[in-house]
C-alpha cells in the first residue's frame, strides 16, 4: 500500500480484499526487517510507514466486524 492510500480507499473494500492488504504488508514488513539487519535498506521511514499501514488496516476490518456484528 502506497503511503498516500486515501483511508476512504481502505473503508471502500471488502473484507477480502482487506485481508489480502494486510498479508502483502506483513511480507513488506518482514522484507524491510530483513534488509536492516543486513545493513542494505536505504528507506528507513519506510519501516515506521509499513507498521502504520498494518494497523490502519486491522483497525478497519475491526471497525467492519464490530459493524457486522451490531447489524
Amino acid at each position: 500500500m502506497k503511503s498516500n492510500q486515501r483511508l476512504s480507499d481502505l473503508k471502500a473494500m471488502t473484507p477480502d480484499q482487506l485481508q489480502d492488504e494486510l498479508l502483502k504488508l506483513k511480507k513488506e514488513q518482514f522484507n524491510l526487517r530483513f534488509q536492516r539487519a543486513t545493513g542494505q535498506l536505504e528507506n528507513t521511514a519506510r519501516v515506521a510507514q509499513v507498521r502504520k499501514d498494518i494497523a490502519r488496516v486491522k483497525t478497519i476490518q475491526r471497525q467492519k466486524q464490530a459493524a457486522e456484528a451490531a447489524a
